[in-house]
């Protein structure tokens, strides 16, 4: 494609997603790739979610789907994945000029295991946020599904995915950065995050999912992990939540566990959601998940 009609059809693209942002009802995608990001049950969790709120919380935000899709004025959004929140605040606060930045890492020369492999050693040795971030988007879109996944000792341990010519999200990224706009964000845990939430808040919980199997389990996206006593404690923060005054919604895997984590819940809605995480494509079953819903109570 010639480099002036890539360029009208990028801002075509952009200005589509950015009217849709505003207000429209289709879909706008996240710029990260995220195992269970939740664009395929929007059309589901939105019209749960109160037309207004004093502040929209998200204690896990991920890829930041539902936040992208929603329209509420104040938001605070939190992770306990340092990585993600140190990214956004350099796309937040440096917007174009860190997505240029960002750019730069996407070449063939650099879809290369070996070149891989060299900028992940250097994305775990870093400590500058500015550089740590640019290369997390370039792990994030070069790694096996856009997993993102790390060791006992923190470091970053996606292999590389091997893929023809790895997309970079610039429109996707621009529409991000003007939603942020206004937003507040933290590395903090989930726990902190939901102390915060009173009368009039609304809040969005997407934690680590209660693992369907012994082997099916993924919550290595920060460290630490997200165990049995985590999921409990989190289900009684929410009830304590409602009870403040803000309405809080949950989403998990459909199972006799988590049905009995959520029994204080006023409604559960159950869904089937197409699971895009295994490394077999022919064998990417649909699953069963709930949205837990808790009123708000005061």
């Amino acid at each position: 494609m010639q480099p002036i009609a890539k360029h009208k059809r990028m801002q075509t693209e952009l200005n589509m997603v950015l009217k849709e942002a505003a207000g429209a009802p289709a879909i706008c995608s996240p710029f990260l790739k995220w195992a269970g990001r939740k664009t395929r049950i929007l059309d589901t969790l939105r019209p749960l979610l109160p037309a207004k709120a004093s502040t929209y919380i998200e204690p896990f935000v991920g890829s930041g789907a539902v936040f992208l899709n929603t329209s509420y004025q104040r938001n605070l959004l939190a992770d306990s994945n340092g990585d993600l929140i140190g990214l956004y605040q350099e796309l937040h606060e440096r917007g174009q000029e860190f997505i240029d930045q960002s750019a730069r890492l996407f070449s063939p020369e650099n879809n290369r295991e070996e070149r891989y492999y060299e900028f992940r050693e250097e994305f775990n040795r870093s400590q500058e946020r500015a550089r740590r971030a640019a290369l997390f988007i370039y792990l994030n879109r070069h790694c096996f599904n856009g997993l993102c996944r790390y060791n006992a000792s923190g470091e970053f341990n996606t292999p590389f995915g091997r893929y023809d010519k790895p997309y970079f999200p610039a429109a996707e990224m621009k529409v991000f950065a003007e939603r942020l706009k206004g937003t507040q964000l933290r590395k903090q845990d989930f726990r902190v995050s939901l102390r915060h939430a009173g009368r009039g808040d609304v809040v969005y919980c997407d934690p680590p999912y209660v693992p369907l199997s012994a082997t099916a389990s993924f919550t290595s996206y920060a460290t630490g992990g997200f165990g049995p006593a985590e999921q409990e404690e989190l289900a009684r923060l929410c009830v304590a939540a409602a009870k403040l005054g803000a309405t809080v919604l949950i989403s998990n895997h459909d199972t006799p566990e988590t049905r009995k984590l959520y029994a204080q819940a006023d409604k559960i809605v159950s869904l089937m959601v197409a699971r895009m995480i295994s490394c077999d494509g022919a064998n990417r079953n649909k699953a069963k998940e709930l949205i837990a819903v808790y009123e708000a109570r005061s």
